[in-house]
Order: structure tokens, then C-alpha cells, then sequence
């Protein structure tokens, strides 16, 4: 890879501002100072130092955010904070991209990455990866409400959806569920209590495939998927 792609991709500027940075001699490969923009380097196999510090270049990233409510799960927005304006610089530099999107006012387990791949095998419908959303009702969730879950529901728009996992918690004027389904249609949770005479006041995401929305990250706060986490999706 030329050195001024690669310094532009992992965030020191343009190509013309990394050229200005290459010609003032801040940049070595391998203890080398480097001045031509179209020197050749391994990113994974060179040490790049720029102002003395190593340059480390990764060409996916994978995080997890828990998404507040009132970001919306886009790249960008004309009138809304999106879920990437929330990125530090050192991450949003790598241009990821929601997985699947979270309906505005849902909190929860977001995944971001710019590894089309994995995101195409985590949306395919083919995969059937789990979704699990943890829900307060604004009525009685009953057995029957379980059984009807099971069979699939009939949304407004005449689709009937897959089967729905439905877990009672706390039943009474307020009901708390969770529910784990494998499609994502449009505010299909939402639609689906709908089907059956209730409505959704709070909806959070709490885990998608194999992963688990990590406890300790507040609303809006986001962190690296570990090494284990990756190979669990990409698996």
C-alpha cells in the first residue's frame, strides 16, 4: 500500500495534508525516513513511525455501542445525531457502519463495523441470528400472548413473522418480557405486540447472535469487540 494511502486511512489527514507531512520528514518505515508519497510499505509487516509514534493499521474494526435513545442508527443525518457521531475520531476514521438499525427511541446492543462481510452474514435472512430485546408492555402479557409468539403474528401490513421467543418477567398493569426473534422488520417488537392488542412504552436490545450488550457500558458509550467476541460472529 502507498505510504500516503495508508496514513490517510487511519486518520492523519488528506492525501495532500500527508504529503505536506511526508515532504517535512516526520515520517520513517523500518528506521527509514520516508519522503516520497508513493513509497510501498506492509502495514502489517513495516514499523511506520509518524512524529515518532508507531502507526498501528487494522483494516476492519468491530465495535459495541449501547445506543441511547434519540440517536439514530445511520452514518449520517441531515436533522439527527447519528449513532457515528458519537465515534472518537480514532474510530470513526475507519468509516464503520451500523449493523441492522435500531428504531430511534430503542436503547440498546449495537454493532458497528465496516466489515461488509460479517454484516451481510448478520442481516442475511438465511442466517436466522437471534435478536433479543428486553420490553415493558403497557398491559398484561398472558400465556396466550407466548402461544400466539410461537405460531408467528400477523402484522398490519398482512406479513405473518417467523416465530417469536416470548419470556414473561413480570406480569401485571406493566408487564417487563423479553423476546428473541430472528427477522428485522421495520419496528417489528413494536408490530407485534401491536398483532396482539399491546403496546410497546420501553424497548432495549440485549444481545444479537452471540453477543451480550456489556453491562458496564452506559448509555452512549461504546467499546472494542475482544478477540473472542469477533470470532463468535464471524463463527
Amino acid at each position: 500500500m502507498r505510504i500516503d494511502k495508508l496514513l490517510s486511512n487511519v486518520g492523519y489527514g488528506s492525501r495532500k495534508e500527508v504529503k505536506k507531512i511526508l515532504k517535512g520528514g516526520s515520517v520513517a518505515v523500518n528506521g527509514q525516513t520516508i519522503k516520497d508519497a508513493k513509497f510501498h510499505v506492509d502495514p502489517y509487516k513495516d514499523s511506520v513511525l509518524i512524529f515518532g509514534e508507531e502507526v498501528e493499521y487494522r483494516e476492519f474494526i468491530y465495535l459495541m455501542m449501547n445506543k441511547p435513545p434519540g440517536v439514530i442508527s445511520a452514518t449520517e443525518d441531515y436533522h439527527d445525531e447519528t449513532v457515528v457521531d458519537l465515534l472518537d475520531p480514532k474510530h470513526s476514521v475507519y468509516e464503520p457502519f451500523p449493523v441492522g438499525r435500531l428504531d430511534k427511541d430503542t436503547e440498546g446492543l449495537l454493532i458497528l463495523t465496516n466489515d461488509g462481510q460479517l454484516a451481510h452474514q448478520l442481516l442475511s435472512p438465511k442466517k436466522n441470528v437471534p435478536k433479543t430485546y428486553f420490553a415493558v408492555i403497557n398491559s398484561e402479557v398472558t400465556e396466550s400472548d407466548i402461544e400466539e409468539f410461537k405460531k408467528g403474528v400477523i402484522l398490519d401490513d398482512g406479513y405473518h413473522t417467523k416465530p417469536g421467543e416470548l419470556t414473561i418477567l413480570k406480569s401485571g398493569l406493566h408487564s417487563d418480557i423479553e423476546l428473541t426473534i430472528t427477522e428485522g422488520k421495520f419496528h417489528q417488537v413494536k408490530r407485534m405486540f401491536e398483532a396482539v392488542g399491546k403496546k410497546v412504552v420501553y424497548l432495549k436490545r440485549v444481545s444479537m447472535g452471540p453477543i451480550q450488550l456489556d453491562d458496564t457500558l452506559q448509555l452512549g458509550e461504546y467499546r472494542e469487540l475482544t478477540e473472542k467476541e469477533i470470532q463468535l460472529l464471524k463463527e
